[in-house]
């Protein structure tokens, strides 16, 4: 990955702008949360910079006026980083480094320098850094030296447009290469996953830092890493979690998702992410004490949709109830989503009404069924073995007496297989 190191925290500026379509209050709530990016990253955030505008200025995206003012703060205040909430062009980037006279970020960028720094596993590295190289493709300009160490001392050959032309093929060939290793590594998965088919399997999602991590070891007894900081956890984590006295399912803990997340990313993960859509159900929670929580259901929602798991059985958990301060809040929240649950993960408030109505959504997802087959026909009893999970398997007389429990959406395919006998 594209990683610089760094011993001290950075002092940075974070600039947003306000147009037609969003409001001075929605600006100034997405830079609060630009500012714990930041944070996260490793900057100190001195300033902020809001600015309303009609449309985006095509040179520097806010206007020569505004990039003066940031670049007096810049040398007055010794900024070393300034971070827009805006993806910007290379051409952007390039006009506004050239005035400032500092390093200039926008927010994919920043998502991006999180998730390699968090990135541990082989997977989620090379996830990582193949996000990066194709967000940073387009956005080549003649300071991108530090490619040499990852390259082999690419642009050393020429200046100009020959460096830059040369730093763009390896860089194709790097990606092409990347995206090989993580078919690879999708194979890998697909494996993994055939030994849990007959486990009913549930997937946390959520925004970012919305208790997903600290949900999965209160219900498992495990010690998944949590931390109160955006993009803790990357790598999918699964568990045992037991519902009742004798009913186990797997949950799996997925990386969060965030406003603006950068398409490549979103890309890059999908081995990881496809524990999403092999899930029986979802729960998604929620961190009902942010002042943005509507929105940010909104966010993961559609970022579900791009994933083709909108459909799913799905169970609104709103977490921190602990920590709200409005509790008139509930009431609106509980009309508004009629298929939820109210809990402190935290605290263990309300967790065993959780476990009640993730059984409520399965019982109705699931159904038992016993069947009876001549104990010949073992082509088609290990067809409904893999069909759905097998609870009892008895013997009488000459057939097998199977128990059990199927899918809805199942149903239908093991109907015509028993005809077929």
């Amino acid at each position: 990955m594209i990683e610089l190191a760094q011993t001290n925290r950075e002092r940075c500026i974070i600039v947003g702008v306000s147009t037609r379509t969003s409001s001075r209050e929605e600006t100034e709530e997405y830079l609060n949360e630009l500012a714990l990016l930041a944070d996260t990253a490793g900057a100190d955030v001195i300033a902020r910079v809001t600015q309303d505008r009609d449309r985006i200025d095509s040179a520097t995206f806010i206007g020569k006026g505004k990039v003066e003012e940031i670049h007096t703060a810049v040398t007055e205040q010794r900024i070393q980083l300034v971070i827009f909430d805006d993806d910007l062009t290379a051409v952007q980037v390039r006009n506004l480094e050239k005035i400032l006279e500092c390093k200039v970020l926008d927010r994919s960028g920043l998502i991006l320098d999180i998730f390699a720094s968090r990135a541990k596993s082989n997977e989620a590295r090379t996830q990582v850094e193949l996000a990066q190289l194709q967000y940073f493709l387009p956005r080549l300009t003649r300071q991108w030296t530090h490619l040499s160490k990852q390259f082999g001392g690419i642009g050393t050959k020429g200046p100009g447009e020959t460096q830059i032309e040369t730093d763009r093929r390896m860089i194709r060939a790097k990606i092409s290469h990347l995206k090989e290793k993580l078919e690879r590594i999708s194979q890998q998965r697909v494996t993994q996953r055939k030994g849990r088919l007959h486990h009913t399997r549930a997937a946390l999602v959520g925004y970012t830092n919305a208790g997903k991590s600290t949900l999965l070891n209160f219900l498992s007894g495990s010690d998944v890493f949590v931390e109160d900081r955006l993009f803790a956890t990357l790598d999918p984590t699964t568990r045992i979690v037991q519902l009742g006295p004798s009913i186990q399912i797997l949950m799996t803990d997925t990386v969060g998702f965030i406003r603006k997340l950068p398409h490549h990313l979103v890309a890059s993960f999908k081995s990881t992410l496809e524990e999403i859509t092999e899930a029986d159900i979802l729960l998604h929670v929620v961190d009902v004490a942010s002042k943005t929580f509507e929105e940010q259901i909104s966010v993961v929602n559609d970022t579900l949709a791009e994933l083709g798991a909108a459909e799913k059985p799905t169970l609104m958990v709103f977490n921190k109830i602990d920590v709200l301060a409005d509790r008139t809040v509930l009431q609106a929240v509980a009309e508004g989503y009629p298929n939820r649950v109210f809990i402190s993960a935290t605290r263990g408030i309300n967790i065993l009404g959780l476990k009640d109505e993730v059984l409520r959504v399965l019982e109705a997802e699931f159904a038992e069924e016993t069947v009876r087959i001549p104990q010949d026909q073992q082509k088609l009893i290990s067809q409904l073995h893999s069909a759905g999970e097998v609870l009892e398997r008895t013997y009488e007389d000459a057939e097998v007496i199977l128990r059990m429990r199927i899918h809805r959406k199942d149903r239908e395919r093991i109907a015509n297989l028993l005809q077929k006998k």
